[in-house]
């Protein structure tokens, strides 16, 4: 007999940043991982100097525009 546990995670082909892996709020200051993050793309060099341009133009702005 197998029990359901509802605080578990099914399992998904869903590709999207789990919150526990974006740091953003008032408590800290965004880095270009949490943008690249928050974009949905892999953190490789060309996608950190991308969010390091955006948080030099737009700073924290850059992340309120990604995150609802």
């Amino acid at each position: 007999m197998t029990t359901s546990q509802p605080d578990s995670p099914a399992p998904s082909d869903d590709k999207a940043t789990p919150d526990a892996l974006l740091h953003t709020g008032s408590g800290g200051d965004v880095t270009a991982e949490d943008l690249v993050l928050a974009a949905g793309r892999d953190i490789n060099p060309k996608n950190l100097a991308w969010a390091e341009r955006k948080l030099q133009e737009e700073g924290r702005a850059a992340m309120d525009k990604l995150l609802p």
